[in-house]
């Protein structure tokens, strides 16, 4: 079978997993990069091997022979890459946020879906081992109907050291983390009809919301809340683990701290440890994201090799991104959004 060839676009902090789990991934393989900064393609392409280095997009394109293009840029430039990258005939991985507004995240799909070439956004979170392990109790039936859910991210953690600009932009947590969250809640219990949220800024060196409290209704009586914050100070430092709670008709399920899962049905409560596997290239406490990114890069060239839609598809990622609007919606009319409003 053939290796579907790759490339990046854009190597600063996050890329450097896209590649790690790109050089794991059976049947892919990245054959160049692309970088406005010559430091970070060297120092990228130095580690891993690359040879094709380019500071033009569009170069890039025209040039290699590729089948797909991994744009690991900030959510400004998503649009016009992606659009690049289909006219192009290329299949697109796109990293969230999708884009700065809906209005660009439905023209990259309309331009794929005309392209005809497949589009996925990397929302990666779902994709946890632990998270797949909550899904998979879920389905089985075990602790019969769910009725109510939490997906809970809550930290101190110094995410600015690492990525500065995440305390200038406007909005901050919804966008860069709860979009996770929210993604997470939506796999979990399904899509949700009805938000209503609040949102607020507790750290004063930063520009947008650092703590966010979200109600979704998901219909048919199921309800979950989203709670997300990087001014939660804990006994216990929990970055970066999404803790989960599923209250349900015959039992309940508790991912806490740890990893450690709990679930409680008829027949008594069990407990798993479902600690994600420290892959070679990875490093605690990252290591579940790093695990996450290795395998919907996988799910990626499955999809491409079977020719089937991938779960994060840009049509499945609308209705995540429509959540992240209608959150800051709420928030600011004080008033529950319907998700109809924005996706018509």
């Amino acid at each position: 079978m053939k290796n579907f060839r790759g490339a990046l676009i854009g190597c600063g902090f996050f890329a450097v997993n896209h590649l790690h789990g790109w050089r794991d991934a059976a049947g892919a393989e990245i054959v160049a990069i692309c970088d406005r900064s010559e430091e970070r393609l060297n120092t990228v392409g130095d580690q891993f091997g690359i040879v094709a280095r380019y500071r033009d997009a569009a170069q890039m394109l025209a040039r290699e022979d590729i089948d797909f293009v991994d744009i690991a840029t900030t959510a400004p430039s998503h649009r016009m890459l992606a659009e690049l990258a289909a006219s192009h005939g290329k299949a697109v991985i796109c990293q969230k946020p999708f884009a700065p507004t809906l209005a660009d995240a439905k023209a990259i799909v309309a331009a794929c879906d005309k392209a005809g070439v497949p589009l996925m956004v990397h929302e990666n979170f779902r994709w946890q081992s632990a998270i797949q392990q909550v899904k998979r109790v879920i389905a089985s039936g075990e602790i019969g109907d769910v009725f109510w859910g939490r997906v809970s991210f809550r930290s101190a953690y110094d995410v600015f050291s690492g990525q500065p600009y995440l305390a200038e932009g406007e909005r901050f947590i919804v966008e860069d983390l709860g979009i996770h969250a929210l993604d997470v809640a939506r796999f979990l219990l399904g899509d949700a009809e009805n938000v209503s949220a609040r949102i607020t800024r507790v750290n004063p060196g930063i520009k947008g919301e650092d703590v966010a409290t979200i109600l979704l209704d998901h219909g048919n009586g199921v309800a979950s809340i989203v709670d997300c914050s990087y001014a939660t100070r804990l006994e216990r430092e929990a970055f970066p683990e999404t803790l989960i709670e599923i209250d349900s008709s015959r039992g309940s399920l508790r991912l806490g701290q740890g990893y450690r899962l709990a679930v409680t049905s008829p027949a008594g409560t069990r407990h798993e440890d479902v600690s994600p596997p420290l892959l070679p290239w990875a490093s605690r406490p990252w290591h579940n994201i790093q695990e996450s990114v290795a395998l919907i890069e996988q799910h990626w060239v499955d999809c491409l090799r079977a020719g089937s839609e991938p779960q994060t598809s840009g049509r499945d990622n609308l209705k995540t991104f429509a959540l992240v609007e209608a959150v800051y919606q709420s928030a600011a009319e004080k008033r529950t959004v319907p998700l109809s409003a924005l996706l018509g």
